[in-house]
């Protein structure tokens, strides 16, 4: 029997796709292994969305090639749509197929001897795709590429126009999830906000979605991946008020807190809008967790720029932030503008929201402390202790018990750690 391994990096739709891929695989009587189990093929699913994404991709096929020369490895993804010649020049690498190629990944390679398989013309349609059985939740791809075009993302050219799977569709692959005893699904995309695009035309909405979703009875838990601000409507959030099944978490991606800066990145909104937005969840939803995506050290973003990008989510009633360092990356028209950063400046701006990123989960955490959540406690096990969330997003650890896994369990939310992770005592098991 043959063997393949898979490595996945960048975001929840990449694990959604590799998973996919892992059980067609399997399905034609490959057996997955491990990297480091030295397989007969390898799959790596890329990501391209900073230029360290990109230096990841191939310091692990260095390694690879050292431990496993005899591994056939194959690259795929967003890297592979944008960048298939230089992928081809790190040694080792025995194929490379774009987005669109990648579902067809078996035909490619056992029945062609080019290397290279990446067809610049986009693809109107869509490939459906979820996770099972490699996480406690599973991802749920219901949207692909995006027509927003922002000045910094290279994401329409790798992944092409915005287009999504029907309702119809969605349900039968939630049935299909179900019969894995999943208890959380997360509904995946590039930009979801703007599902219902099909053939290049709106023909559903994400609320619809929601609401057809809300009267299934098989899993227990759903939530939202990210959202922009300008396509979360009060009418969505109305709704998570008042679901039985999405919970209270909204990411909400930020970038700047300076119109200027918004303006220049092609942001389809304003800061004021989205103080609206997180005002009206904490409103409705004091316990709900919002997280935000910001990118520092943009170009022309002065000192100035930051400081009130800083004092803006400082003033702001959100709980994280992940935080990304501006990355050039080429045909974008971000990429034009001349006055650029120093590397130095833009670590320090990070730093300086990291640490307040910190300060802002803490504080959440406290506000949450002694009050009862539900944990769904994930496979994880680390030093006797078993890890899990809670609805509003909360890390969590208690006692390892092997027959808590998957499961979702009242518990009270005592003290936060050494480690920023709560401390919880099982009520119900």
């Amino acid at each position: 029997m043959d063997t393949i391994a898979f490595h996945t990096f960048g975001c929840k739709l990449n694990f959604s796709e590799t998973s996919t891929l892992s059980r067609m695989f399997q399905e034609k009587g490959f057996k997955k292994t491990s990297i480091s189990q030295k397989p007969k093929k390898i799959i790596i699913n890329t990501c391209s969305v900073t230029e360290n994404a990109d230096k990841k991709c191939e310091e692990l096929i260095k390694k690879i090639k050292k431990k496993s020369p005899k591994s056939n490895i194959t690259v795929i993804g967003c890297f592979a749509q944008l960048n298939p010649k230089k992928i081809l020049k790190i040694n080792g690498v025995d194929k490379v197929l774009g987005n669109k190629e990648k579902f067809d990944i078996d035909n490619y390679i056992n029945k062609s001897n080019n290397k290279l398989h990446s067809n610049i013309k986009e693809s109107i349609h869509f490939k459906s795709s979820f996770s099972i059985n490699d996480r406690t939740r599973s991802f749920l791809k219901i949207q692909d590429g995006c027509n927003y075009g922002c000045s910094f993302c290279t994401i329409p050219l790798a992944r092409g126009k915005s287009r999504s799977n029907n309702i119809k569709s969605i349900i039968k692959n939630i049935l299909e999830i179900s019969k894995n005893n999943v208890q959380e699904i997360v509904l995946t995309g590039i930009n979801i906000g703007d599902f219902g695009i099909q053939n290049g035309r709106r023909k559903e909405r994400l609320i619809d979605l929601l609401r057809e979703i809300e009267k299934l009875n098989k899993i227990n838990r759903y939530r939202i991946s990210s959202i922009e601000p300008n396509l979360l409507s009060d009418e969505i959030i109305e709704f998570i008020l008042n679901s039985n099944k999405f919970l209270p978490h909204f990411h909400i991606p930020l970038q700047s807190g300076n119109n200027k800066i918004l303006k220049s990145m092609g942001r389809r909104y304003k800061k004021e809008l989205y103080k609206n937005k997180v005002n009206k969840i904490k409103k409705m939803m004091p316990d709900a967790c919002i997280g935000a995506d910001v990118i520092v050290g943009y170009p022309e973003e002065s000192k100035s720029n930051f400081n009130k990008t800083y004092k803006f989510i400082n003033d702001l009633n959100i709980d994280y932030m992940h935080v990304f360092p501006y990355s050039e990356r080429k045909n974008t028209r971000s990429s034009t503008l001349k006055k650029t950063i120093l590397t130095t400046e833009k670590n320090t701006r990070s730093k300086m929201l990291r640490i307040l990123s910190e300060k802002k989960k803490r504080f959440f955490y406290n506000k949450n402390l002694n009050s009862i959540k539900n944990v769904l406690f994930e496979k994880d096990v680390k030093n006797n202790f078993i890890y899990g969330f809670t609805e509003n997003y909360i890390r969590v650890k208690t006692k390892f018990e092997e027959k808590i896994i998957n499961k979702i369990i009242p518990c009270n939310l005592n003290f936060i750690d050494s480690d920023g992770i709560v401390e919880v005592n099982k009520l119900v098991y």
